[in-house]
């Protein structure tokens, strides 16, 4: 016989983070799949950019997946349009970003494997983001959280 199971039900974690004008809404965290996948949905409002740096991860990948709009990704130097239907697999160690260019705003659904990060980062981003009222956010701070949270920022 299996375990019973506890607490199954649909967007767990249904948490959403404001970091300037982007959205990230964390549906399932690592702590609701043992740290299998943290799954959220990104939207990214028209003409807007990542307010962070290019980055890289060494310990998950993420996957995205275009559900509206369409966002461009830029991994290791080349531009990917991903739009509603298409996907994307962001290697390990690939340095990426990701911008909205279009006239209307984009949504994305993003999986990280294992789910090695989660809400807490975005939070902590969101904090120094949003202190920054619009313009560039504090770069030094910027990088000590996402090196505390398993990422490298680009040069």
């Amino acid at each position: 016989m299996t375990a019973p199971t506890q607490n199954v039900r649909t967007n767990p974690s249904d948490e959403t983070i404001r970091i300037g004008p982007l959205a990230v809404r964390f549906l399932i965290t690592g702590d609701d799949a043992t740290g299998s996948v943290a799954l959220f949905e990104l939207t990214v409002p028209a003409a807007q950019r990542l307010a962070g740096p290019a980055h890289s991860h060494r310990r998950y990948e993420e996957t995205i997946y275009g559900i509206e709009g369409v966002l461009t990704w830029t991994v290791d130097g080349t531009p990917i349009a991903v739009g509603p239907g298409q996907a994307l697999c962001i290697p390990r160690g690939a340095v990426h970003r990701f911008d909205n260019h279009g006239n209307e705003d984009a949504k994305a659904l993003c999986a990280i494997t294992p789910a090695a990060i989660g809400p807490q980062f975005f939070r902590e981003s969101a904090e120094v983001i949003n202190a920054a009222g619009g313009g560039p956010p504090d770069r030094v701070k910027m990088a000590e959280i996402m090196r505390r949270h398993g990422l490298t920022p680009a040069s």
